[in-house]
């Protein structure tokens, strides 16, 4: 989907098409400008029937913010300035500071989600969800599938996802889920891209090597150590090469996606293999002097992860913690417990252990939560949990 978050909101803000964009906090700013307006016009209410109505003078701009906050998604316009997701706000505000800034609304997110993928279903059903604005689709067997190299049947999804849900998406079309991938970034917004098996020498291998799903920041530093820096310079060296230098798994993978090759299937059913929540605090929080506010959002996140795992069916053993520091050192600390659980109490007692396995010497600036090994909570039967512990403290002092 095109810049799907700034989209759904392009939606419920008509007035802001075209406008520079961003989305990822700001729900006072918006929540503030909102009630001067209901004050300087007290015979509207402004609800949801009288957004579309909203002048634009009254939406809150990047340069407005000051936090800590980070960018979800940006519009078109607001990228031709620098801006990008996971950008910090204040950063972005330097750059574009007269971007509109709207606050991140999940459930709404998530409703369309659900639109634009029944759309696809009804249309192609052997699709893999991908998370909330993405999807693999194989339609080998769709009637008239083939025709034009894909291009007829792709087009139709993107019509009837645009008449169903007023969005816009990119598709690339291709014989493998990675080349795919990497077209669907081609031609965006709301564009079509090819890519046959002859076409990988002329259109892969001049991209950076970034470019490949997989191939991290970290790898791609290693390969830019080797003088490797497009896919075709990849593709060039020897598979023996790539194994000895980058492991026998990973570099065996290496060798086979800069030559376009992937088996992987589409699965229409697929476990997660975790569920987590984290929060970057708008200041520095320190661990005695912020103890009470650490505490209660430490147990907000717990909660959430609990929420998360009972509304989607599963329950988890592995129970970790993630911390970043004011100097941006990233620490994580897990453990794994006897018994499957979903339960809230249960999870902070044991991610409280695992906190108190972190000194705790510098402020915070992260904090999140997680529990892995999932299994589905129908299959419990077969497992004893066990009760909620005593909750612990969150910091020793």
């Amino acid at each position: 989907m095109d810049a799907f978050y700034a989209s759904v909101e392009g939606l419920r803000y008509p007035q802001l098409k075209g406008q520079p964009m961003v989305i990822g906090a700001g729900h006072g700013l918006l929540q503030a400008r909102l009630e001067a307006l209901r004050q300087a016009h007290p015979e509207r209410a402004w609800d949801e029937g009288d957004r579309a109505h909203i002048p634009l003078d009254y939406f809150p701009r990047l340069a407005d913010y000051v936090g800590r906050g980070v960018i979800t998604t940006a519009t078109y316009p607001a990228r031709q300035f620098g801006v990008g997701s996971a950008m910090g706000l204040m950063k972005a505000a330097r750059l574009c500071p007269q971007a509109i800034l709207l606050p991140v609304d999940f459930d709404e997110y998530r409703r369309f989600s659900r639109a634009f993928k029944q759309v696809i279903r009804g249309i192609a059903p052997v699709m893999e969800d991908r998370g909330v604005d993405e999807v693999y689709i194989d339609f080998t067997a769709v009637p008239g599938g083939q025709r034009e190299g894909g291009r007829v049947l792709a087009r139709l999804i993107q019509k009837s996802i645009f008449e169903a849900t007023g969005l816009t998406c990119s598709i690339g079309v291709a014989p493998n889920k990675l080349l795919a991938k990497m077209a669907s970034e081609f031609d965006k917004p709301n564009g079509i891209s090819v890519i046959h098996e002859s076409d990988i020498e002329r259109l892969i291998w001049p991209l950076p090597c970034r470019k490949i799903n997989g191939i991290g920041p970290k790898a791609d530093a290693r390969l830019a150590g080797h003088g490797i820096r497009t896919i075709g310079e990849l593709a060039a060296r020897e598979r023996a090469w790539l194994v000895d230098t980058f492991g026998k798994s990973y570099g065996a993978w290496l060798h086979e996606a800069s030559h376009g090759r992937d088996q992987r299937p589409v699965l229409t059913e697929s476990e997660p293999v975790s569920m987590s929540r984290e929060t970057t605090f708008e200041r520095d929080l320190h661990a005695v002097h912020d103890r009470a506010a650490l505490s209660a959002i430490f147990t907000r996140l717990c909660e959430q992860v609990a929420g998360d795992l009972q509304r989607k069916g599963y329950v988890g053993k592995t129970i970790g913690i993630k911390l970043r520091f004011d100097d941006f050192r990233i620490v994580t600390r897990d453990q794994t417990v006897a018994d499957y659980t979903s339960d809230a109490r249960r999870i902070r007692q044991v991610a409280g252990q695992c906190l108190k396995r972190v000194p705790l010497d510098r402020r915070l600036r992260l904090l999140g939560v997680r529990v892995g090994t999932l299994m589905p909570a129908r299959d419990l039967a077969r497992h004893a949990e066990p009760q909620a512990g005593p909750e612990l403290p969150l910091f020793e002092t």
